[in-house]
């Protein structure tokens, strides 16, 4: 329990001094060594990903986007639907959400972090944007009643929980028969040095807390999610893991670490009935 307290401690802190960096320079970079995009131009992992078709998202939240894909540009989300962000942030996806739902929709944004709950109110004010609801808690706990939402998203979240279980037999708790799970998270294909896996500042950049591949599709079925799959979208280069400040990885830890880090769409459904 020591070191589950300890990992949520340096997660909490670290994006905590994010959300305050952008609340008080406006532009500071989310891309840096803690998060989990990689560098600011990483090309496939942050911001980037963003950067066609959003020119009407406040710059703030843009900014703010710690994430390493676009769950809303794949979730199909529907006029009229409710939908739920686990880790919401500064409030970038509940935005896009928000605007794909439509006025008769509704999306509520969970994150534990009250400087990242300022920070996406306040985006959500600047963008005009009045069918969200921005929801402090736990994403092993969420402060929802029994299947009330259609769809459930996150970006890059999920991996951080020291219960991963616990945090998708939540989602299915609070998922409408027939919802739906549309996720962007990070995946390990392969062994990871211990090293890394030891170094409990990645929690706080999403690669030591991922699960393989194939542990995420089991842990889907197990809780009960049916058409489960997770698709793969980019990979962490060599350049990638070598320009992460803090982990001086030696050389030969890089190579070995090189195509085991991705991002990856997760997508389930809880079965109707």
């Amino acid at each position: 329990m020591a070191k589950e307290q300890e990992i949520e401690r340096i997660v909490r802190e670290r994006y905590q001094k994010a959300a305050r960096q952008m609340q008080s320079a406006g532009a500071a970079s989310c891309c840096g060594p803690a998060t989990c995009c990689g560098t600011p131009n990483g090309g496939a992992f942050g911001r980037t990903v963003y950067l066609t078709g959003q020119e009407d998202i406040p710059t703030d939240a843009l900014q703010a986007s710690l994430g390493c894909g676009n769950p809303t540009a794949l979730a199909g989300l529907a006029p009229g639907e409710v939908v739920l962000d686990l880790g919401c942030g500064g409030g970038l996806d509940v935005l896009l959400a928000a605007r794909r739902v439509g006025p008769k929709g509704r999306v509520y944004g969970l994150d534990f972090t009250p400087e990242m709950l300022a920070l996406a109110r306040r985006n959500a004010a600047a963008a005009g944007v009045d069918n969200v609801e921005f929801l402090e808690g736990e994403m092993e706990n969420v402060p929802l009643a029994d299947a009330t939402v259609d769809v459930i998203i996150s970006n890059c979240v999920i991996n951080l929980s020291v219960d991963k279980e616990r945090v998708l037999r939540e989602a299915w708790r609070v998922l409408r028969p027939g919802g739906r799970l549309a996720i962007s998270d990070i995946v390990l294909l392969g062994a990871l040095p211990s090293r890394l896996k030891q170094n409990l500042e990645l929690w706080a950049g999403c690669v030591a807390g991922a699960l393989g591949r194939d542990e995420y599709l089991n842990l889907l079925q197990q809780v009960g999610f049916s058409g489960a799959e997770v698709v793969v979208t980019n990979t962490y280069s060599r350049e990638n893991l070598s320009q992460r400040e803090g982990l001086a990885l030696a050389p030969e830890e890089v190579a070995a670490a090189e195509g085991k880090i991705a991002s990856a769409f997760v997508r389930a459904t809880k079965p109707q009935g």
